[in-house]
């Protein structure tokens, strides 16, 4: 006989594999998210990401917070020159001029769409897909949707950069618009419904 019990490992999708992907995937990802706040955090940090792994950007998510005023975008939006100075210095951000100059933008044009819509929420909940048959059989495999490049299209028209198809794309599967959990992995039913 063993002692203590060995911890049965749960089936996962395959890209969760270090510790903080691990947590991210069981807790967060693929969970609908109608939290304007956090959808325009997520948003960002999508963008963040280009070019870049998703673990990149996950290690650095509370320096993040902490360097965009927790994704305040009033805040944001009122960011000058002495405040683009200050992030370009932060080593715990990714320190590239355009996505960080996207975000302040972004910040922009995301209130001119609370103020249209009523909602980040409602604007953005419009491109998801609209019936099972849409979402990903097998994870990883999809990088973009009609879906994606109708959300891409109207977000560039509103003036948002950094919102290829492809981000839009991850932003939908972090979000919960699709449910893109492999099909053995635990959270793929947990998020059914």
């Amino acid at each position: 006989m063993m002692k203590g019990s060995a911890r049965k490992e749960l089936p996962r999708c395959q890209w969760a594999g270090s510790s903080p992907l691990t947590e991210y995937h069981d807790k967060e990802w693929g969970v609908p998210v109608h939290d304007d706040r956090l959808l325009f955090e997520f948003l960002t940090l999508e963008g963040a990401q280009a070019g870049l792994s998703w673990e990149t950007i996950l290690r650095k998510r509370e320096n993040y917070r902490r360097a965009f005023d927790f994704f305040d975008a009033a805040k944001m939006a009122r960011y000058g020159p002495h405040k683009v100075r200050a992030l370009m210095a932060d080593p715990g951000i990714v320190r590239n001029r355009l996505k960080i100059a996207a975000a302040i933008s972004n910040a922009r044009s995301y209130l001119t769409v609370v103020n249209e819509f009523g909602s980040f929420d409602k604007y953005i909940w419009q491109f998801a897909p609209e019936n099972e048959k849409s979402k990903s059989k097998r994870a990883g495999r999809i990088t973009r949707t009609s879906k994606s490049d109708a959300m891409s299209k109207d977000l560039k028209r509103r003036g948002f950069r950094f919102v290829g198809t492809t981000i839009c794309y991850a932003f939908m599967q972090a979000v919960g618009m699709v449910n893109d959990h492999a099909p053995g992995c635990f959270r793929r039913t947990q998020l059914r419904g």
